[in-house]
């Protein structure tokens, strides 16, 4: 390697003059010598402090120590030197490394805030009276870029259309790094007007740092809709390869709508008659369209409106076929609508009166979209079958309901109520008992009746009224009114019973307690009297069974009669003639005697 200008210059002025004292030629000589080969390298972080040792055996007879640097023509510049005999230390009037530097006895130079521009090769130099020794170090200085940051992004990016994505920008890094563009994780590969990448690095003069800027081009697809893009700075650092990532980006990539969906928005799976119903209309592209057309059933034109369509209060007539397309009438889709109702039709329905006995037909008729379910309550009671009246009784009076639901649509069900009343005049039956006591007698008014009849007990002849009086229950129309008396002599009672239809009046005989009489009995109740029925109907039934068994038993004999009658003509014939005998033997004997 050549010698520095400088150093040769000093050699040759050595060699030229007398010899200079043995220090100087020393000196001069340390500047003659080449740069060795498989330097001892410093790696330092900008900012920090440089720290190389002087890498020489401090000699006997050392006189003092210095460093220098080269420039980049080769000449030295000294910038630091230490007596090893007064123990003081100078620095050279160096501007780069005033107030940076730091010698200590061991001869470590020390420099303060690294900077790019210390990267050089520095010299040590140990000096006695008889030689001069030097041990160079190579200083490399490195810098940490920033955190790269994804700059002028695009709004948004549309299909099948190259387009700049963006820029990674990175700063401040020494040495100048290397900038990759990432895609959900992996590389960006240019591809020809498909993927392009360029990338600028610019160096600041003042601090030689560099600042890099990769932009990326892209042809983006539907799939890209998600992608996270992102870059990724590899730099080299004091310890080796290093890389920082920036933070992934999402855009928002616009691409045309492929299929239009028509969606039923209710709050049930089904929909009935008064239902809102909201049809939605949607399309798959980004951004989604704004408009569509509402096809509705027995409408040839479709309704424009935004992505919703409502109806509100539907009726039946409202099932049918729905459609909505885009606005230029292409990508249709369509849906079915049921709306599903129940009618019930009740006769007679309302308040009806009717009087006792009569016939009254009734009937619930349902129509509906679905099978339906219907039942009957009376009085808060379900009945098991439906109501039917042939001869309205009492009983059969009170609060009816026809009640009818479709089990497959939520909330569908109908119901309509009949309120029968049953009339009738007041009907008067009076019995008497003989207490067991002997002493007073029990007179009882059964009245049937609706509405309920007053009943007023009077005093036939004297015509007092009968206050003291006990009644039962109210029930299915029947009712009794009951007084006890202890007559001394024969009376009459009277019970009227009166309500809005009638005034009846009916009499009852009572003797005096002491003339015996027979009681009458008691109504039954309602179910003895069904037993009495029942048996009734036993009993005639038996007695129709005799009469007609009599009646075959009489045909049978006189079938016999008269085969009897034939036979005995011959008998009483034969006995004719035995009797004529008989006679003739009698009057024979008479005359012989």
């Amino acid at each position: 390697m050549m010698e520095p200008p400088a150093a040769a210059a000093a050699c040759a002025s050595c060699r030229r003059r007398p010899l200079p004292p043995p220090l100087l030629c020393l000196l001069l000589a340390a500047l003659c010598l080449p740069p060795a080969l498989g330097l001892y390298t410093v790696n330092a972080v900008y900012g920090d402090t440089i720290t190389m040792p002087c890498r020489l055996e401090v000699p006997d007879g050392l006189m003092f120590g210095k460093w220098k640097y080269e420039m980049p023509n080769g000449s030295p510049v000294f910038i630091a030197f230490r007596s090893s005999t007064k123990k003081n230390v100078q620095y050279d009037d160096v501007p780069d490394y005033k107030d940076r530097l730091s010698l200590s006895e061991n001869y470590t130079l020390s420099i303060k805030n690294a900077r790019i521009s210390d990267e050089k090769r520095f010299v040590c130099m140990l000096v006695t009276e008889d030689d001069v020794s030097e041990e160079p170090t190579i200083v490399k200085v490195f810098k940490q870029p920033s955190q790269p940051e994804i700059l002028h992004q695009a709004d948004f990016l549309e299909t099948e259309k190259l387009q700049m994505l963006g820029e990674c920008v990175t700063r401040d890094s020494y040495p100048e790094g290397n900038v990759t563009w990432y895609k959900n994780g992996r590389v960006l590969q240019p591809v020809e007007e498909v993927v392009v990448i360029n990338l600028q690095k610019i160096v600041d003069k003042s601090t030689g740092l560099f600042t890099m800027t990769s932009s990326l081009q892209y042809v983006p697809t539907k799939e890209d809709a998600n992608a996270k893009f992102s870059c990724i700075v590899t730099y080299y650092g004091p310890s080796g390869q290093k890389t920082i990532q920036s933070k992934p980006v999402v855009f928002d990539v616009h691409y045309p709508t492929e299929k239009v969906t028509i969606q039923v928005l209710s709050q049930s799976s089904t929909v009935k008659e008064g239902d809102n119903i909201t049809l939605k209309c949607s399309g798959n592209g980004n951004p989604p369209p704004q408009e569509f057309l509402f096809y509705i059933p027995g409408e040839a034109e479709g309704v424009r409106s935004s992505d919703t369509y409502i109806m509100t209060d539907v009726r039946r007539n409202a099932t049918g076929e729905y459609k909505c397309s885009l606005t230029d009438k292409s990508m249709m889709d369509s849906t079915t609508i049921t709306v599903h109702y129940l009618d019930l039709q009740l006769t007679p329905s309302g308040e009806v009166t009717k009087q006792i006995g009569e016939a009254l037909p009734v009937s619930c008729t349902i129509s509906s979209s679905r099978n339906a379910t219907v039942f009957w309550i009376k009085d808060n009671t379900r009945m098991q079958t439906s109501p039917s009246f042939s001869s309205l009784q009492y009983q059969d009076a009170g609060n009816y309901i026809c009640e009818t639901t479709l089990q497959e649509v939520e909330g569908l069900k109908k119901r309509k109520t009949l309120k029968l009343i049953v009339e009738g005049k007041p009907q008067i039956k009076m019995t008497k008992k003989t207490n067991t006591n002997k002493m007073s007698k029990t007179i009882i008014c059964h009245v049937e009746g609706f509405p309920k009849p007053a009943v007023q007990w009077t005093v036939t002849g004297s015509g007092s009224i009968i206050n003291k009086t006990e009644e039962t229950k109210y029930v299915n129309g029947k009712f009794s009114s009951k007084i006890v008396i202890a007559p001394e002599e024969n009376v009459t009672l009277t019970c009227i019973a009166e309500n809005q239809l009638e005034r009846t009046v009916t009499s009852l005989n009572v003797s005096a307690i002491s003339i015996p009489e027979y009681d009458e009995p008691e109504d039954r109740n309602d179910d003895n009297s069904e037993k009495v029925n029942d048996q009734a109907k036993l009993i005639v039934g038996i007695v129709v069974g005799l009469l007609l068994a009599a009646l075959v038993a009489g045909v049978v004999y006189w079938l016999y009669v008269k085969k009897s009658k034939t036979a005995s003509k011959h008998v009483d014939k034969d006995l004719g003639n035995i009797e004529e005998n008989k006679k003739l033997e009698e009057n024979n004997h008479k005359s012989e005697t």
